[in-house]
C-alpha cells in the first residue's frame, strides 16, 4: 500500500493532457501518460527560469506568471503526452522501468511547433473573447446604450462566449477523456492535501472539482475584468481600437488581482461564506472535468508521486 506522503506547506497544480495528467511542483514539472501499451510513462523536469523566480513570490505580480505558466507548460506537457499516446518513437532516458524520453532531436519541451501553435492559440482566444465582444460594446454604444451598461454586455458576452467553447469542445470524446483526467487531477490532490494514502480506492472519495482549479482562475478573471474595464472606460474617453488594447494590456494586473483572490480562496475554502463566494466556479467545472475510470486515476496518482518525488530532491 502507499502510504500518504508527509505533506509540506506547499501548493501543487496541475492540468490534464492528452491520456495523461500534468502536475506542477515548486520547482519540478511531471507527466504521467497511458501508453497504448497500457503501461505508464512517466516524466519530470526540473524547472528554470522566471516561473520559478522571485516574481512567483510577488503578491499581484504572480499571477500573471502563473497565467504564462499555465499556458506555456500546460502546451509543452501536451505536446509530450500527445507524442506517448500516440506512440511515436521514443527512447530510455535512464530514469527507470516506466520512464521514458523522446530522443534529443525531438525534446518535446523545446519544440518550435508548440511555440507557433501557442501563438495561433493566444491570437484565437483573443480574438474570440476580446476583440469579437469589444466590437459587439462598441456597435451598441453607437446605438445610444449607456457605455455602463455597454461594458457589461460585453462581459456577459465574454463569459456566455467561453462557457459555450467549453460545452462544445466537451462534446468530442478525446475531449471529454481530457476532462476525465482532469477530474483525476483533482482528486489526486484532495486526497494529498486531505493526508489520505495515493490509492485508487482512496482517492475516489473526493470530489473532482477543486477550488483552485484553472477553470475558476478564469471565471474570477471574467469577473474582475468587468470591473476594470467598466473603471477605464468611464475615465478614458477613447476609440476602438484603444479599447481593444486596454483589454489586452489590463489583462497582467487582472490576472494578478485574480490570483490573489484564488489563493484566498484556497486558504480559507473551509469558511462558510467563502464557499458560497466560490460556488459559480464549482459550478462551472461541471463542463470541465468527468467523472474519471480508475486507470485514469492510477496516471494520476503517478504523475502526482512523480512530483513529489522530484521536489523531495530539492
Amino acid at each position: 500500500m502507499t502510504a500518504a506522503p508527509q505533506r509540506p506547506d506547499v501548493y501543487y497544480g496541475g492540468q490534464a493532457v492528452i491520456e495523461g495528467v500534468m502536475i506542477r511542483a515548486p520547482r519540478h514539472m511531471a507527466v504521467a501518460v497511458r501508453h497504448p501499451s497500457g503501461e505508464i510513462v512517466r516524466h519530470s523536469e526540473e524547472l528554470t527560469g522566471f516561473t520559478t523566480g522571485r516574481l512567483r513570490q510577488i503578491p499581484l505580480v504572480r499571477g500573471a506568471v502563473v497565467l504564462w505558466e499555465t499556458l506555456s507548460l500546460g502546451l509543452r506537457a501536451i505536446n509530450y503526452s500527445s507524442r506517448i499516446a500516440l506512440d511515436e518513437p521514443a527512447e530510455d532516458d535512464g530514469e527507470g522501468a516506466g520512464a521514458t524520453s523522446l530522443p534529443d532531436e525531438e525534446e518535446p519541451f523545446t519544440d518550435a511547433a508548440m511555440w507557433f501553435s501557442m501563438a495561433i492559440g493566444i491570437v484565437f482566444a483573443v480574438g474570440l473573447f476580446f476583440v469579437g465582444p469589444v466590437l459587439l460594446a462598441n456597435f451598441l454604444e453607437s446605438q445610444g446604450i449607456a457605455r455602463a451598461g455597454v461594458v457589461a454586455i460585453e462581459a456577459a458576452v465574454r463569459l456566455v462566449l467561453f462557457v459555450a467553447y467549453i460545452a462544445l469542445i466537451g462534446l468530442m470524446p478525446d475531449i471529454r477523456r481530457v476532462f476525465q483526467y482532469h477530474g483525476a487531477e483533482h482528486m489526486t490532490i484532495h486526497a494529498y492535501e486531505a493526508s489520505r494514502p495515493l490509492q485508487v480506492a482512496d482517492v475516489r472519495r473526493f470530489p473532482k472539482e477543486h477550488t483552485r482549479c484553472g477553470t475558476s482562475f478564469l471565471v474570477v478573471v471574467i469577473m474582475i475584468a468587468l470591473a476594470a474595464f467598466l473603471a477605464f472606460d468611464l475615465l478614458v474617453d477613447q476609440g476602438i481600437v484603444v479599447r481593444i488594447l486596454s483589454r489586452v494590456v489590463l489583462l497582467p494586473p487582472i490576472a494578478g488581482v485574480s490570483y490573489e483572490i484564488l489563493r484566498f480562496g484556497a486558504r480559507y475554502e473551509s469558511n462558510a461564506l467563502v464557499r458560497a463566494m466560490f460556488t459559480p466556479n464549482i459550478a462551472l467545472q461541471a463542463l470541465t472535468t468527468r467523472v474519471p475510470e480508475d486507470d485514469q486515476i492510477e496516471v494520476a496518482i503517478a504523475a502526482f508521486e512523480t512530483a513529489v518525488e522530484s521536489a523531495a530532491e530539492d
